[in-house]
């Protein structure tokens, strides 16, 4: 893991069934997975082109309260401090700061309205630069959808230093509010009052979208939105795979 302070930097699943998901995971996206070493908890490292992206890890290994799902690490100078700015932001703290042996420090929070994600502080080490945009196997785009937008962005923005880009009016649906976190944008926020409790949805990218969306059937997922294209060109779905867990692809062609 790497720690650009105010970006995303690592991404992670939580599984019923880590090997399963390794499997599914590995077959969409073309991603290899290795065992992370970490004493005590069975996790693996998920990487494109040798270049890791994302760890699994199963529910026994986590808290009681913990639910499947994905949950993206953002980066910060000091988890502790970050920590405690987010409760006084009314958000609220669901692992406390701890740290991760020769790794770094993290902690599991969410916003004012209920979204999880997470905290990220490095070793000390060099941290890598980024995958170019776009590049497949990585995460090119974050999509929060929350019970209010607008009060979303300011929440994030005030604990991270985002910053609003263009902004797309989808009628009814209301304001699709681009954000950066220092350079191009790199997702989105909305309000979703039908969502069951807001969350982030991560768009992972690929290579063409109809052949990744045909190994998400073959190996056992569905596409519940999409494919679709979007501005810029683009062209995205959305799906779930056989655990129910919801995420998204992305690519330049279908």
């Amino acid at each position: 893991m790497s720690t650009h302070s105010g970006t995303f930097v690592w991404y992670e699943l939580i599984a019923g069934d880590p090997a399963a998901a390794e499997s599914f995971y590995c077959t969409v996206i073309g991603w290899h997975a290795r065992d992370a070493g970490v004493p005590g908890m069975a996790y693996r490292i998920l990487s494109a082109a040798e270049r890791p992206v994302a760890g699994i890890l199963g529910l026994p290994d986590l808290d009681a309260a913990a639910r499947p799902g994905w949950i993206g690490y953002i980066g910060v100078e000091n988890v502790d401090a970050a920590s405690a700015r987010i409760a006084a932001a009314s958000g609220a703290i669901l692992h406390a700061p701890d740290d991760i042996p020769g790794v770094g420090r993290f902690a599991v929070v969410t916003d004012p309205q209920g979204a999880p994600f997470a905290l990220f502080q490095g070793n000390g080490e060099a941290p890598m630069p980024p995958a170019p945009e776009g590049t497949p196997g990585h995460v090119a785009w974050h999509e929060l959808y929350a019970s209010d937008g607008e009060a979303a962005f300011a929440f994030y923005a005030g604990q991270f230093g985002w910053t609003k880009a263009d902004a797309l009016d989808m009628g009814p649906r209301g304001i699709y509010q681009m954000f950066a976190t220092g350079g191009p944008p790199v997702g989105g926020m909305m309000t979703e009052p039908d969502a069951a409790a807001p969350f982030w949805l991560f768009y992972i990218a690929v290579e063409a979208l109809d052949a990744a969306l045909e190994r998400v059937a073959q190996a056992g997922g569905h596409a519940i939105q999409g494919p679709m294209e979007v501005p810029g060109g683009q062209w995205i779905a959305q799906c779930r795979d056989p655990e129910g867990t919801l995420f998204a692809l992305v690519a330049p062609h279908r």
